[in-house]
């Protein structure tokens, strides 16, 4: 089973605002948005190793989170 540690996260956090963060922790990202930003809405995930970089491998909302601070597959 392969686990992804990094990440790159596109955030809608308001109408028509959009925002790209680094991640390495899924769990300890949505946190931080519903601290910083608590009207957001989704994010889209997508991989920043090596071998998939930039290929989405997961999106959430507020209501589907993440389950683990890693996503394996």
């Amino acid at each position: 089973m392969s686990v992804i540690k990094k990440f790159i996260c596109i955030t809608k956090v308001g109408q028509g605002i959009f925002l790209r963060y680094h991640v390495n922790n899924l769990l300890l990202f949505v946190q931080f948005l519903d601290r910083k930003y608590p009207a957001w809405r989704w994010f889209n995930v997508f991989s920043n190793d090596k071998l998939k970089h930039g290929k989405q491998i997961a999106n959430f909302t507020k209501n589907n989170r993440p389950g683990s601070k890693h996503i394996q597959f």
